[in-house]
């Protein structure tokens, strides 16, 4: 009997050296491989750093390199020529972000919650509604005249506002989220005598906040970089937000060198094309990958369960 047990105890030991070593073969082809990925994303960025500090002459010559041969500061003073212009153009693209994200995630949530009610008699029918929208549009030139002519929001905040407020890919991904939350909680308030709206706001948002958090990030993106809206309705330098103004700059780099090397006179290397570009993606991606590492917990949390609850 007690050879047995033995037998048995050791086996186990070797099972259990064996389901270590297994876990930890696989602890180092993970690390490894996120290792791997990370330097995969990382080098990119540093290029774009050293090419922004780089000479013009030493990137046509050496091309794009991690540690700059020559360094310069020329691309951020073109870039900050003009300070007030750029601060202001931040300006505006920080109030736009801030007003459409919150705004905007407060009403996709809104209608990711009642869609996501199993009571609502017309939820199918809504949710036909939205998601045919996804496939059929009216185009350009509707939504044109539409803000021109009938909303006249021409030259203002809010046509940088309104056109990006909901999006239905977004309210999707809500509903898909609130619909994991358990209908005893809400029962359980109505009891109470709570309203909508109070469980809406005291109960759902507390319980959303993975998703919230990840649809926000979505949200505060998707207007940081745009610069459509303003190309089509903004003439108004004072409202230009930090994209368009960017574009609007290069644009300008490249149609005077265009014009100097039309009219045959020397086009001067050093003029900082290139690394202008380069200086313009630093500027324009810096202060919203900041907001990441605050939110990160959140974002990878929410993208997992609306991934497994589909």
């Amino acid at each position: 009997m007690s050879t047995t047990t033995t037998t048995v105890n050791a086996d186990i030991q070797k099972v259990r050296k064996r389901t270590n070593v297994d876990k930890l073969t696989l602890s180092i082809i993970g690390y490894v491989t996120l290792t791997i990925l990370a330097i995969f994303c990382i080098v990119p960025f540093l290029l774009v750093i050293s090419a922004s500090l780089s000479e013009e002459s030493s990137i046509i010559q050496n091309g794009f390199q991690i540690i700059p041969s020559t360094f310069s500061t020329e691309a951020y003073r073109l870039l900050f020529e003009y300070p007030a212009e750029m601060l202001r153009a931040y300006g505006v693209t920080i109030t736009v972000t801030v007003i459409g994200t919150i705004v905007g995630l407060f009403l996709t949530s809104m209608t990711a919650y009642v869609l996501s009610r199993r009571d609502f008699e017309w939820r199918s029918r809504f949710s036909f509604y939205f998601f045919f929208t996804t496939l059929f549009s009216g185009g350009l030139v509707p939504s044109y005249l539409l803000i021109i002519n009938f909303l006249q929001l021409k030259d203002t905040l809010l046509v940088l506002i309104l056109p990006m407020l909901m999006n239905v890919f977004y309210i999707i991904v809500m509903k898909s989220f609130m619909s994991s939350i358990p209908d005893a909680i809400t029962e359980s308030a109505k009891i109470d005598g709570a309203g909508d709206f109070r469980i809406f706001m005291q109960l759902i948002v507390p319980l959303s906040k993975p998703a919230l958090a990840t649809i926000g990030l979505f949200i505060a993106l998707a207007y940081w970089n745009d610069w459509y809206n303003a190309l089509l309705y903004i003439s108004k330098s004072d409202l230009m937000p930090l994209q368009y103004y960017l574009y609007k700059m290069l644009g300008n780099m490249d149609g005077m060198r265009k014009a100097m090397m039309a009219s045959g006179a020397v086009v001067n290397s050093d003029l900082p094309t290139e690394s202008l570009k380069m200086a313009m993606t630093i500027v324009a991606t810096g202060p919203i990958l900041l907001a990441y590492p605050f939110i990160q917990k959140y974002f990878v949390q929410g993208l997992t369960i609306g991934a497994v609850k589909g």
